[in-house]
């Protein structure tokens, strides 16, 4: 039988509110979001950002930094899709993809200022 550590719980379960909150608020709102729905996402990117440990720091960073790189190129491309074509799919999948980069952005650099301050204490 494993154990579980107990000391990233808060943090998990803010990453995984923060995950469905950006894909519902993707599929259901498209475009039309609420800026408070918008900084819910935000902050909860924080809170996850602060929760991250120094031991999945870098693992954190490599997955973070990938997720906002292609949701963007993802973006880019679904938005021009979509516009040439008029897909409304297109449109739902970059709004989806926005959110998640509402959320993960907050994330990546809270986690990536405290790998430098870390790096800097040494």
């Amino acid at each position: 039988m494993t154990i579980r550590s107990r000391e990233n719980l808060f943090g998990a379960w803010a990453f995984l509110a923060g995950v469905i909150l950006a894909v519902l608020v993707g599929l259901f709102t498209g475009n039309r979001t609420n800026p408070l729905i918008l900084g819910i996402l935000a902050l909860l990117g924080v809170i996850v950002g602060f929760f991250v440990s120094e031991n999945e720091s870098k693992t954190f960073l490599l997955a973070s930094v990938s997720l906002v790189i292609v949701s963007f190129a993802g973006i880019q491309g679904l938005v021009l899709d979509a516009a040439i074509r008029g897909i409304e799919i297109g449109k739902i999948v970059s709004s989806v993809l926005g959110a998640l980069l509402v959320m993960f952005v907050p994330s990546a650099i809270i986690v990536s200022l405290k790998t430098v301050f870390s790096i800097a204490k040494r």
